[in-house]
Protein backbone atom coordinates (compact mmCIF):
# COMPACT_ATOMS: atom_id res chain seq x y z
CA UNK A 1 0.00 0.00 0.00
CA UNK A 2 1.53 3.62 -0.56
CA UNK A 3 -0.17 6.44 1.29
CA UNK A 4 -2.79 5.37 3.32
CA UNK A 5 -4.18 8.88 3.89
CA UNK A 6 -2.79 12.30 2.89
CA UNK A 7 -1.71 14.76 5.26
CA UNK A 8 -4.55 16.94 6.51
CA UNK A 9 -1.93 19.52 7.05
CA UNK A 10 -0.06 19.40 3.46
CA UNK A 11 -3.55 20.17 2.08
CA UNK A 12 -4.56 18.44 -1.30
CA UNK A 13 -3.50 17.81 -4.43
CA UNK A 14 -5.32 19.59 -7.35
CA UNK A 15 -6.43 15.44 -8.33
CA UNK A 16 -7.84 15.56 -4.77
CA UNK A 17 -9.78 18.96 -5.58
CA UNK A 18 -11.40 17.99 -8.38
CA UNK A 19 -13.77 15.51 -6.59
CA UNK A 20 -16.68 16.79 -4.18
CA UNK A 21 -16.01 16.97 -0.88
CA UNK A 22 -19.27 18.19 0.07
CA UNK A 23 -20.84 15.08 -1.55
CA UNK A 24 -18.79 12.59 0.36
CA UNK A 25 -19.19 14.75 3.82
CA UNK A 26 -22.40 14.82 3.36
CA UNK A 27 -22.33 10.48 3.34
CA UNK A 28 -22.83 9.41 7.25
CA UNK A 29 -20.70 6.58 6.91
CA UNK A 30 -16.92 6.30 6.65
CA UNK A 31 -15.91 7.11 2.52
CA UNK A 32 -13.54 8.27 0.53
CA UNK A 33 -12.68 8.34 -2.94
CA UNK A 34 -9.22 5.78 -3.72
CA UNK A 35 -7.20 5.55 -6.79
CA UNK A 36 -7.23 1.75 -7.45
CA UNK A 37 -3.81 -0.29 -8.27
CA UNK A 38 -3.97 -3.49 -10.49
CA UNK A 39 -2.08 -5.04 -7.03
CA UNK A 40 -4.78 -4.48 -5.35
CA UNK A 41 -2.91 -1.33 -3.36
CA UNK A 42 -4.71 1.84 -3.59
CA UNK A 43 -4.48 5.64 -2.65
CA UNK A 44 -6.87 7.64 -1.10
CA UNK A 45 -7.48 10.71 -3.00
CA UNK A 46 -10.44 12.63 -0.99
CA UNK A 47 -12.13 10.97 2.08
CA UNK A 48 -14.38 12.31 4.13
CA UNK A 49 -14.61 13.24 7.80
CA UNK A 50 -15.88 9.78 8.83
CA UNK A 51 -12.98 8.03 7.07
CA UNK A 52 -10.38 10.29 8.50
CA UNK A 53 -11.77 9.98 11.92
CA UNK A 54 -11.14 6.30 11.26
CA UNK A 55 -7.80 6.78 11.75
CA UNK A 56 -6.70 3.82 9.82
CA UNK A 57 -2.89 4.87 9.31
CA UNK A 58 -2.49 3.85 13.24
CA UNK A 59 -3.29 0.56 12.64
CA UNK A 60 -0.28 -0.32 10.40
CA UNK A 61 -0.71 -1.93 7.03
CA UNK A 62 -0.50 -5.38 8.33
CA UNK A 63 -3.80 -5.35 8.81
CA UNK A 64 -5.24 -4.46 5.28
CA UNK A 65 -3.83 -7.49 3.36
CA UNK A 66 -7.45 -9.05 3.40
CA UNK A 67 -8.47 -5.61 2.04
CA UNK A 68 -6.18 -5.57 -0.25
CA UNK A 69 -6.33 -8.75 -1.46
CA UNK A 70 -10.53 -8.27 -1.74
CA UNK A 71 -9.70 -5.04 -3.52
CA UNK A 72 -7.41 -6.55 -5.80
CA UNK A 73 -10.57 -9.32 -6.97
CA UNK A 74 -12.37 -6.28 -7.38
CA UNK A 75 -9.68 -4.68 -9.80
CA UNK A 76 -9.05 -7.37 -11.93
CA UNK A 77 -12.75 -7.89 -12.74
CA UNK A 78 -15.30 -5.73 -14.66
CA UNK A 79 -18.25 -5.30 -12.18
CA UNK A 80 -19.34 -2.10 -11.00
CA UNK A 81 -19.70 -2.94 -7.81
CA UNK A 82 -18.89 -4.99 -4.88
CA UNK A 83 -19.79 -5.97 -1.63
CA UNK A 84 -17.86 -7.51 1.48
CA UNK A 85 -16.81 -7.70 4.58
CA UNK A 86 -13.32 -6.90 6.16
CA UNK A 87 -11.79 -7.01 9.70
CA UNK A 88 -9.79 -4.07 10.46
CA UNK A 89 -7.16 -3.44 13.82
CA UNK A 90 -6.17 -7.26 14.63
CA UNK A 91 -8.61 -9.80 16.57
CA UNK A 92 -8.35 -7.80 20.19
CA UNK A 93 -9.00 -4.26 19.04
CA UNK A 94 -10.13 -4.60 15.75
CA UNK A 95 -13.56 -3.43 13.73
CA UNK A 96 -15.99 -5.12 11.72
CA UNK A 97 -17.18 -3.51 8.18
CA UNK A 98 -19.61 -3.70 5.16
CA UNK A 99 -17.22 -2.46 2.39
CA UNK A 100 -18.77 -1.12 -0.38
CA UNK A 101 -16.21 -0.77 -4.01
CA UNK A 102 -18.14 1.74 -6.65
CA UNK A 103 -16.25 2.21 -9.90
CA UNK A 104 -16.79 5.79 -10.83
CA UNK A 105 -15.89 6.88 -14.86
CA UNK A 106 -12.11 6.48 -15.86
CA UNK A 107 -12.60 10.23 -16.97
CA UNK A 108 -10.17 12.27 -19.27
CA UNK A 109 -6.62 11.36 -17.48
CA UNK A 110 -7.96 7.31 -17.40
CA UNK A 111 -7.54 6.84 -13.39
CA UNK A 112 -8.95 3.56 -12.18
CA UNK A 113 -11.05 5.51 -9.15
CA UNK A 114 -13.28 3.85 -6.89
CA UNK A 115 -15.72 4.81 -4.63
CA UNK A 116 -14.86 2.91 -1.25
CA UNK A 117 -17.42 3.10 2.07
CA UNK A 118 -17.38 1.65 5.15
CA UNK A 119 -20.13 0.53 7.44
CA UNK A 120 -19.19 0.18 10.91
CA UNK A 121 -21.27 -3.40 11.73
CA UNK A 122 -18.79 -3.96 15.38
CA UNK A 123 -21.55 -4.10 17.52
CA UNK A 124 -23.60 -5.62 15.75
CA UNK A 125 -21.17 -8.73 15.01
CA UNK A 126 -20.18 -8.53 18.53
CA UNK A 127 -23.87 -9.00 19.72
CA UNK A 128 -24.27 -11.81 17.01
CA UNK A 129 -21.44 -13.64 18.27
CA UNK A 130 -22.24 -13.64 21.51
CA UNK A 131 -26.00 -14.77 20.68
CA UNK A 132 -23.83 -17.79 18.94
CA UNK A 133 -21.93 -18.38 21.47
CA UNK A 134 -25.15 -18.23 23.86
CA UNK A 135 -26.42 -21.05 21.38
CA UNK A 136 -24.07 -23.57 21.94
CA UNK A 137 -23.12 -23.19 25.15
CA UNK A 138 -24.47 -24.09 28.60
CA UNK A 139 -24.89 -21.03 30.64
CA UNK A 140 -24.50 -23.71 33.91
CA UNK A 141 -21.22 -25.05 33.47
CA UNK A 142 -19.54 -23.48 30.53
CA UNK A 143 -19.61 -26.63 28.66
CA UNK A 144 -20.90 -26.70 24.86
CA UNK A 145 -24.76 -27.90 24.80
CA UNK A 146 -26.29 -30.56 22.54
CA UNK A 147 -26.07 -28.09 19.74
CA UNK A 148 -22.44 -26.99 20.47
CA UNK A 149 -21.53 -30.41 21.12
CA UNK A 150 -22.71 -31.91 17.38
CA UNK A 151 -21.33 -29.01 15.38
CA UNK A 152 -17.78 -29.43 17.50
CA UNK A 153 -17.97 -33.29 16.66
CA UNK A 154 -19.04 -32.43 13.47
CA UNK A 155 -16.21 -30.18 12.41
CA UNK A 156 -13.52 -32.72 14.12
CA UNK A 157 -15.18 -35.45 11.88
CA UNK A 158 -14.19 -33.24 8.69
CA UNK A 159 -10.35 -32.96 10.07
CA UNK A 160 -7.79 -35.32 7.50
CA UNK A 161 -6.45 -37.09 11.00
CA UNK A 162 -9.83 -38.48 11.43
CA UNK A 163 -10.77 -40.29 7.96
CA UNK A 164 -11.54 -43.81 8.67
CA UNK A 165 -11.10 -43.28 12.29
CA UNK A 166 -13.18 -45.12 14.93
CA UNK A 167 -14.74 -42.65 17.73
CA UNK A 168 -17.16 -43.31 20.46
CA UNK A 169 -19.94 -41.24 21.71
CA UNK A 170 -20.79 -41.66 25.35
CA UNK A 171 -24.20 -40.50 26.65
CA UNK A 172 -24.29 -40.01 30.78
CA UNK A 173 -27.25 -39.72 33.18
CA UNK A 174 -27.09 -38.77 36.71
CA UNK A 175 -29.08 -41.22 38.27
CA UNK A 176 -31.69 -40.09 40.72
CA UNK A 177 -30.77 -36.50 39.86
CA UNK A 178 -34.37 -35.10 39.62
CA UNK A 179 -35.23 -36.83 43.78
CA UNK A 180 -32.02 -34.94 44.51
CA UNK A 181 -32.77 -31.65 42.94
CA UNK A 182 -36.11 -31.63 44.69
CA UNK A 183 -34.85 -32.70 48.35
CA UNK A 184 -32.07 -30.19 48.72
CA UNK A 185 -33.73 -27.70 46.48
CA UNK A 186 -32.41 -26.20 42.53
CA UNK A 187 -29.89 -23.87 43.85
CA UNK A 188 -27.65 -27.09 45.26
CA UNK A 189 -28.76 -29.10 42.22
CA UNK A 190 -27.11 -26.60 39.98
CA UNK A 191 -24.17 -26.55 42.48
CA UNK A 192 -24.03 -30.10 42.42
CA UNK A 193 -23.78 -30.50 38.41
CA UNK A 194 -20.88 -27.49 38.21
CA UNK A 195 -19.16 -29.62 40.64
CA UNK A 196 -19.97 -33.06 38.30
CA UNK A 197 -19.18 -31.41 35.43
CA UNK A 198 -15.89 -30.48 36.68
CA UNK A 199 -14.90 -33.84 37.74
CA UNK A 200 -15.89 -35.25 34.38
CA UNK A 201 -13.94 -32.78 32.33
CA UNK A 202 -10.60 -33.34 35.15
CA UNK A 203 -10.88 -37.30 34.58
CA UNK A 204 -11.02 -37.56 30.51
CA UNK A 205 -7.99 -38.58 28.79
CA UNK A 206 -6.30 -35.83 26.35
CA UNK A 207 -8.29 -34.94 22.93
CA UNK A 208 -11.81 -36.49 24.74
CA UNK A 209 -14.61 -33.84 24.86
CA UNK A 210 -17.26 -32.92 26.94
CA UNK A 211 -20.37 -31.39 26.54
CA UNK A 212 -23.43 -31.29 28.66
CA UNK A 213 -26.48 -32.44 26.65
CA UNK A 214 -29.30 -32.74 28.95
CA UNK A 215 -30.71 -31.67 32.15
CA UNK A 216 -28.70 -34.29 33.91
CA UNK A 217 -27.36 -35.60 30.81
CA UNK A 218 -23.49 -35.56 29.88
CA UNK A 219 -22.09 -36.23 26.37
CA UNK A 220 -18.58 -37.48 25.73
CA UNK A 221 -16.89 -37.80 21.96
CA UNK A 222 -13.91 -39.85 21.91
CA UNK A 223 -11.44 -41.35 19.80
CA UNK A 224 -11.24 -44.98 20.25
CA UNK A 225 -8.05 -46.64 18.59
CA UNK A 226 -9.36 -49.82 20.25
CA UNK A 227 -12.68 -49.95 19.92
CA UNK A 228 -14.58 -51.34 23.04
CA UNK A 229 -11.41 -51.46 25.32
CA UNK A 230 -10.74 -47.78 24.94
CA UNK A 231 -14.37 -47.61 25.35
CA UNK A 232 -14.46 -49.19 29.31
CA UNK A 233 -11.21 -47.31 29.97
CA UNK A 234 -13.32 -43.67 29.48
CA UNK A 235 -16.60 -45.29 31.53
CA UNK A 236 -14.57 -46.24 34.14
CA UNK A 237 -13.27 -42.58 34.46
CA UNK A 238 -16.07 -41.46 34.20
CA UNK A 239 -17.09 -44.08 37.20
CA UNK A 240 -14.38 -43.17 38.61
CA UNK A 241 -15.70 -39.18 39.12
CA UNK A 242 -18.44 -40.73 41.52
CA UNK A 243 -16.66 -42.89 43.98
CA UNK A 244 -16.56 -39.90 46.15
CA UNK A 245 -19.33 -38.27 47.43
CA UNK A 246 -19.56 -34.14 46.07
CA UNK A 247 -19.88 -32.38 49.18
CA UNK A 248 -22.22 -29.15 49.16
CA UNK A 249 -22.10 -27.07 51.99
CA UNK A 250 -22.90 -28.85 54.64
CA UNK A 251 -24.17 -32.12 52.29
CA UNK A 252 -22.43 -35.45 51.56
CA UNK A 253 -24.30 -36.17 48.53
CA UNK A 254 -23.73 -40.10 46.47
CA UNK A 255 -24.67 -39.75 43.09
CA UNK A 256 -24.04 -42.49 40.00
CA UNK A 257 -24.43 -42.86 36.62
CA UNK A 258 -25.60 -44.97 33.60
CA UNK A 259 -23.60 -45.12 30.37
CA UNK A 260 -24.37 -46.12 27.33
CA UNK A 261 -22.22 -45.59 24.13
CA UNK A 262 -22.16 -46.14 20.46
CA UNK A 263 -19.15 -46.53 18.73
CA UNK A 264 -19.13 -45.59 14.93
CA UNK A 265 -16.00 -45.81 12.41
CA UNK A 266 -15.74 -42.16 10.76
CA UNK A 267 -17.45 -41.67 7.25
CA UNK A 268 -20.64 -40.14 6.36
CA UNK A 269 -21.59 -39.91 9.86
CA UNK A 270 -24.91 -38.35 11.25
CA UNK A 271 -23.74 -37.61 14.64
CA UNK A 272 -27.53 -36.59 15.63
CA UNK A 273 -27.94 -40.64 14.96
CA UNK A 274 -24.80 -41.52 16.86
CA UNK A 275 -26.23 -39.93 19.98
CA UNK A 276 -29.39 -41.48 19.28
CA UNK A 277 -27.84 -44.68 19.48
CA UNK A 278 -26.11 -44.00 22.37
CA UNK A 279 -28.87 -42.66 24.14
CA UNK A 280 -30.65 -45.86 23.14
CA UNK A 281 -27.62 -47.93 25.31
CA UNK A 282 -27.93 -45.62 28.24
CA UNK A 283 -31.20 -46.79 28.61
CA UNK A 284 -30.69 -50.19 28.38
CA UNK A 285 -27.51 -49.10 31.53
CA UNK A 286 -29.84 -47.74 33.85
CA UNK A 287 -31.86 -51.55 33.60
CA UNK A 288 -28.44 -53.42 33.57
CA UNK A 289 -26.08 -51.16 36.06
CA UNK A 290 -23.58 -51.77 33.57
CA UNK A 291 -22.26 -49.65 30.81
CA UNK A 292 -24.04 -50.85 27.41
CA UNK A 293 -22.58 -50.47 24.37
CA UNK A 294 -25.24 -50.13 21.04
CA UNK A 295 -26.03 -52.88 18.78
CA UNK A 296 -27.44 -52.55 15.58
CA UNK A 297 -30.30 -55.19 16.39
CA UNK A 298 -30.83 -53.41 19.62
CA UNK A 299 -31.75 -50.21 17.62
CA UNK A 300 -34.34 -52.42 15.16
CA UNK A 301 -35.96 -53.90 18.33
CA UNK A 302 -36.57 -50.00 19.37
CA UNK A 303 -37.81 -49.12 16.01
CA UNK A 304 -40.55 -52.07 16.30
CA UNK A 305 -41.62 -50.78 19.96
CA UNK A 306 -41.45 -47.03 18.61
CA UNK A 307 -43.93 -48.48 15.59
CA UNK A 308 -46.14 -50.45 17.80
CA UNK A 309 -46.56 -48.02 19.99
CA UNK A 310 -47.82 -45.51 17.35
CA UNK A 311 -49.85 -47.99 16.52
CA UNK A 312 -51.17 -48.96 19.54
CA UNK A 313 -52.24 -45.22 20.57
CA UNK A 314 -54.29 -45.08 16.86
CA UNK A 315 -55.29 -48.45 18.14
CA UNK A 316 -56.87 -46.79 21.61
CA UNK A 317 -58.13 -43.33 19.52
CA UNK A 318 -60.08 -45.54 17.01
CA UNK A 319 -61.29 -48.15 20.15
CA UNK A 320 -60.03 -50.78 18.08
CA UNK A 321 -59.11 -52.87 21.16
CA UNK A 322 -61.70 -55.40 22.37
CA UNK A 323 -62.18 -56.95 26.12
CA UNK A 324 -61.86 -60.53 26.30
CA UNK A 325 -63.52 -62.21 29.59
CA UNK A 326 -62.02 -65.44 31.98
CA UNK A 327 -64.41 -66.41 34.12
CA UNK A 328 -63.98 -66.39 38.33
CA UNK A 329 -65.30 -69.48 39.71
CA UNK A 330 -66.82 -70.22 43.58
CA UNK A 331 -64.44 -73.08 44.04
CA UNK A 332 -67.20 -75.11 46.65
CA UNK A 333 -69.89 -74.39 44.46
CA UNK A 334 -68.75 -74.18 40.81
CA UNK A 335 -71.32 -70.55 40.23
CA UNK A 336 -69.45 -68.07 38.07
CA UNK A 337 -68.93 -65.58 40.69
CA UNK A 338 -67.65 -63.09 38.08
CA UNK A 339 -65.19 -62.30 35.09
CA UNK A 340 -61.53 -61.06 34.52
CA UNK A 341 -61.46 -58.05 31.98
CA UNK A 342 -58.25 -58.59 30.41
CA UNK A 343 -57.32 -56.24 26.96
CA UNK A 344 -56.85 -57.72 23.42
CA UNK A 345 -55.60 -56.47 20.17
CA UNK A 346 -56.82 -57.80 16.93
CA UNK A 347 -54.03 -56.15 14.57
CA UNK A 348 -54.44 -55.98 10.95
CA UNK A 349 -51.32 -58.10 10.59
CA UNK A 350 -52.79 -60.35 13.30
CA UNK A 351 -53.50 -60.61 17.16
CA UNK A 352 -50.93 -58.55 19.12
CA UNK A 353 -50.18 -60.52 22.89
CA UNK A 354 -50.61 -58.84 25.81
CA UNK A 355 -47.27 -59.48 27.05
CA UNK A 356 -46.09 -57.58 23.76
CA UNK A 357 -48.69 -54.75 23.94
CA UNK A 358 -48.85 -54.05 27.56
CA UNK A 359 -45.20 -53.22 28.45
CA UNK A 360 -45.19 -50.89 25.54
CA UNK A 361 -48.16 -48.97 27.23
CA UNK A 362 -46.66 -48.67 30.34
CA UNK A 363 -43.27 -47.22 28.88
CA UNK A 364 -44.98 -44.91 26.91
CA UNK A 365 -47.68 -43.67 29.34
CA UNK A 366 -50.59 -45.76 27.01
CA UNK A 367 -51.37 -47.57 29.89
CA UNK A 368 -53.28 -44.17 31.42
CA UNK A 369 -55.75 -43.93 28.73
CA UNK A 370 -55.91 -47.84 27.64
CA UNK A 371 -56.89 -48.41 31.39
CA UNK A 372 -59.89 -46.13 31.52
CA UNK A 373 -61.02 -47.48 28.11
CA UNK A 374 -61.08 -50.66 29.94
CA UNK A 375 -62.92 -49.53 33.38
CA UNK A 376 -65.41 -47.79 31.02
CA UNK A 377 -65.76 -50.37 28.90
CA UNK A 378 -65.97 -53.43 31.35
CA UNK A 379 -68.86 -51.28 33.32
CA UNK A 380 -70.97 -50.96 29.94
CA UNK A 381 -70.71 -54.21 29.51
CA UNK A 382 -71.71 -55.35 32.56
CA UNK A 383 -75.09 -53.24 31.77
CA UNK A 384 -75.31 -54.85 28.32
CA UNK A 385 -75.57 -58.02 30.12
CA UNK A 386 -77.99 -56.86 32.42
CA UNK A 387 -79.96 -55.38 28.96
CA UNK A 388 -80.16 -58.75 27.55
CA UNK A 389 -81.08 -60.39 30.89
CA UNK A 390 -83.78 -58.12 31.48
CA UNK A 391 -82.47 -57.57 35.43
CA UNK A 392 -79.13 -57.41 37.38
CA UNK A 393 -77.23 -60.29 35.93
CA UNK A 394 -75.17 -61.54 39.60
CA UNK A 395 -72.08 -61.52 38.60
CA UNK A 396 -68.66 -58.39 39.04
CA UNK A 397 -66.25 -57.57 36.47
CA UNK A 398 -62.41 -57.26 37.64
CA UNK A 399 -60.24 -54.72 35.72
CA UNK A 400 -56.47 -54.41 35.98
CA UNK A 401 -54.90 -51.21 37.24
CA UNK A 402 -51.52 -50.32 36.72
CA UNK A 403 -48.78 -48.92 38.87
CA UNK A 404 -48.75 -46.41 36.76
CA UNK A 405 -51.91 -45.34 36.26
CA UNK A 406 -52.27 -45.51 40.00
CA UNK A 407 -49.94 -43.11 39.87
CA UNK A 408 -50.95 -40.69 37.44
CA UNK A 409 -54.72 -40.82 36.97
CA UNK A 410 -57.50 -40.12 39.15
CA UNK A 411 -58.42 -43.77 38.97
CA UNK A 412 -61.53 -43.01 41.84
CA UNK A 413 -63.17 -40.16 39.26
CA UNK A 414 -62.51 -42.85 36.30
CA UNK A 415 -64.81 -45.64 37.98
CA UNK A 416 -67.18 -42.47 39.38
CA UNK A 417 -67.78 -41.30 35.87
CA UNK A 418 -67.75 -45.37 34.41
CA UNK A 419 -70.65 -46.61 37.30
CA UNK A 420 -72.92 -42.84 36.84
CA UNK A 421 -73.00 -43.26 32.63
CA UNK A 422 -73.82 -47.28 32.96
CA UNK A 423 -75.84 -47.23 35.79
CA UNK A 424 -74.39 -50.36 37.74
CA UNK A 425 -73.38 -50.80 41.13
CA UNK A 426 -69.98 -50.05 42.12
CA UNK A 427 -69.67 -53.47 43.97
CA UNK A 428 -70.10 -54.63 40.75
CA UNK A 429 -66.72 -53.43 39.58
CA UNK A 430 -63.63 -54.64 40.85
CA UNK A 431 -60.24 -52.79 40.38
CA UNK A 432 -57.32 -55.30 40.76
CA UNK A 433 -54.26 -54.04 41.55
CA UNK A 434 -50.29 -55.39 41.82
CA UNK A 435 -48.27 -55.79 44.92
CA UNK A 436 -45.93 -53.58 44.03
CA UNK A 437 -48.22 -51.11 42.98
CA UNK A 438 -49.81 -50.83 46.33
CA UNK A 439 -46.70 -51.34 48.73
CA UNK A 440 -44.82 -48.79 46.16
CA UNK A 441 -46.67 -46.13 47.08
CA UNK A 442 -48.67 -46.74 50.52
CA UNK A 443 -49.89 -43.38 51.59
CA UNK A 444 -51.29 -42.78 47.69
CA UNK A 445 -52.59 -46.16 47.43
CA UNK A 446 -54.63 -45.84 50.77
CA UNK A 447 -55.89 -42.19 49.57
CA UNK A 448 -57.03 -44.02 46.51
CA UNK A 449 -58.15 -47.25 48.03
CA UNK A 450 -60.73 -45.10 50.48
CA UNK A 451 -61.93 -43.47 47.67
CA UNK A 452 -63.26 -46.22 45.44
CA UNK A 453 -64.35 -47.92 48.55
CA UNK A 454 -66.78 -44.91 49.45
CA UNK A 455 -68.10 -45.88 45.53
CA UNK A 456 -68.95 -49.23 47.16
CA UNK A 457 -66.17 -50.37 44.20
CA UNK A 458 -64.38 -53.97 45.42
CA UNK A 459 -60.18 -54.17 45.81
CA UNK A 460 -58.19 -57.01 44.73
CA UNK A 461 -54.21 -57.10 45.49
CA UNK A 462 -53.14 -59.33 42.45
CA UNK A 463 -50.48 -61.19 42.20
CA UNK A 464 -49.76 -61.40 46.05
CA UNK A 465 -46.79 -63.56 47.46
CA UNK A 466 -44.61 -62.69 44.29
CA UNK A 467 -43.39 -59.38 45.70
CA UNK A 468 -42.55 -57.95 48.98
CA UNK A 469 -45.60 -57.10 51.23
CA UNK A 470 -45.31 -54.99 54.15
CA UNK A 471 -47.99 -56.88 56.32
CA UNK A 472 -48.73 -53.50 58.45
CA UNK A 473 -50.38 -52.03 55.08
CA UNK A 474 -51.99 -54.63 54.34
CA UNK A 475 -53.98 -54.83 57.76
CA UNK A 476 -54.56 -50.99 56.98
CA UNK A 477 -55.61 -51.29 53.05
CA UNK A 478 -59.44 -51.66 52.40
CA UNK A 479 -58.49 -54.67 50.42
CA UNK A 480 -61.50 -57.10 48.88
CA UNK A 481 -59.78 -60.35 47.88
CA UNK A 482 -56.23 -61.43 47.20
CA UNK A 483 -55.44 -63.42 44.28
CA UNK A 484 -52.34 -65.80 44.11
CA UNK A 485 -50.12 -66.11 41.25
CA UNK A 486 -50.08 -69.19 39.40
CA UNK A 487 -46.75 -69.46 40.23
CA UNK A 488 -47.84 -70.73 43.53
CA UNK A 489 -50.67 -73.21 42.02
CA UNK A 490 -49.13 -74.90 38.89
CA UNK A 491 -47.16 -77.29 41.41
CA UNK A 492 -49.45 -77.61 44.42
CA UNK A 493 -50.76 -81.28 44.19
CA UNK A 494 -47.18 -82.72 44.01
CA UNK A 495 -44.76 -80.00 46.03
CA UNK A 496 -45.96 -79.94 49.93
CA UNK A 497 -44.09 -76.41 49.82
CA UNK A 498 -45.94 -74.75 47.68
CA UNK A 499 -49.37 -76.41 49.99
CA UNK A 500 -47.65 -74.89 52.69
CA UNK A 501 -46.88 -71.55 51.36
CA UNK A 502 -50.76 -71.57 50.01
CA UNK A 503 -52.02 -72.40 53.50
CA UNK A 504 -50.15 -69.41 55.22
CA UNK A 505 -51.94 -67.37 52.57
CA UNK A 506 -54.79 -68.18 53.06
CA UNK A 507 -54.50 -68.22 56.86
CA UNK A 508 -53.65 -64.90 56.19
CA UNK A 509 -56.37 -63.98 54.02
CA UNK A 510 -58.88 -65.31 56.44
CA UNK A 511 -57.37 -63.20 59.38
CA UNK A 512 -57.75 -60.10 57.52
CA UNK A 513 -61.32 -61.25 56.59
CA UNK A 514 -60.18 -60.95 52.81
CA UNK A 515 -61.49 -63.47 49.66
CA UNK A 516 -58.88 -65.51 48.21
CA UNK A 517 -58.49 -65.92 44.31
CA UNK A 518 -55.97 -68.48 42.78
CA UNK A 519 -55.11 -68.32 39.28
CA UNK A 520 -53.82 -70.55 36.54
CA UNK A 521 -56.05 -73.17 37.58
CA UNK A 522 -55.67 -76.03 34.62
CA UNK A 523 -57.25 -79.53 35.99
CA UNK A 524 -59.73 -80.79 38.13
CA UNK A 525 -57.30 -81.95 40.81
CA UNK A 526 -55.87 -78.73 41.71
CA UNK A 527 -59.12 -76.78 41.94
CA UNK A 528 -60.23 -79.38 44.57
CA UNK A 529 -57.18 -79.13 46.74
CA UNK A 530 -58.02 -75.52 46.65
CA UNK A 531 -60.93 -75.89 47.70
CA UNK A 532 -60.10 -77.55 50.61
CA UNK A 533 -57.54 -74.94 51.59
CA UNK A 534 -60.23 -72.48 51.78
CA UNK A 535 -59.84 -70.66 48.73
CA UNK A 536 -63.02 -68.91 47.60
CA UNK A 537 -62.50 -68.41 43.83
CA UNK A 538 -60.48 -69.55 41.07
CA UNK A 539 -59.96 -68.71 37.13
CA UNK A 540 -57.67 -70.38 34.69
CA UNK A 541 -57.85 -73.05 31.67
CA UNK A 542 -59.67 -75.64 33.45
CA UNK A 543 -62.46 -73.14 33.38
CA UNK A 544 -61.91 -71.32 30.19
CA UNK A 545 -59.86 -69.30 28.26
CA UNK A 546 -60.56 -65.13 28.37
CA UNK A 547 -63.33 -65.42 25.60
CA UNK A 548 -65.40 -62.55 23.88
CA UNK A 549 -68.37 -60.38 25.80
CA UNK A 550 -70.93 -62.74 23.99
CA UNK A 551 -69.15 -65.82 24.73
CA UNK A 552 -68.95 -64.65 28.17
CA UNK A 553 -72.84 -63.54 28.81
CA UNK A 554 -73.67 -67.29 27.01
CA UNK A 555 -70.68 -69.28 29.56
CA UNK A 556 -72.44 -67.82 32.21
CA UNK A 557 -76.27 -68.60 31.34
CA UNK A 558 -74.96 -72.06 30.80
CA UNK A 559 -73.35 -72.51 33.71
CA UNK A 560 -76.42 -71.03 35.98
CA UNK A 561 -78.71 -73.19 33.96
CA UNK A 562 -76.60 -76.43 35.46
Amino acid sequence: MKHLLPDPEAGYSAREESYSDRLLDALPIAAAVVELHADGHFDVVSPNDHFRDLDLQTTGTQHFAELTTLLKMFASGDVPTAQFTWRGGGDVAGRDYDVTAARLPRGEKDLDLVVLSLLDRTNQVRTERNLRREMVSDALTGLPNRSGFEDAVDKMLKRPAMQKQEFAILAIDLARFSRINEAIGPLAGDELLITVARRLQSNLRAGDFLARTGGDEFSIFAKVANGRVDVREIARRVRGCFDNPCRLSELQISIDCAIGCAIQRNGDVDVDNVMRHAQIAMKRAKQTDRTEIYEPQVGTVTKDRFSLETQLREAIENDELTLAFQPLVELKTGRVAGFEALARWDHKDGAIAPVDFIPIAEDSGLIVPLGRWAIETAAKTLAEWDRKLGHEIPVYVGVNVSAIQLARDDVAEVVRRALASSGIAGDRLMLELTESAIIGDPDRAMAVLAELKSLKARVAMDDFGTGYSNLAYLQRLPIDVLKIDQSFVSGLTDDQDQAAILRTIQGLADSLDMETTAEGIECKEIARALSLLGCTYGQGFYYSKPISADKAFTYWKLSSSN
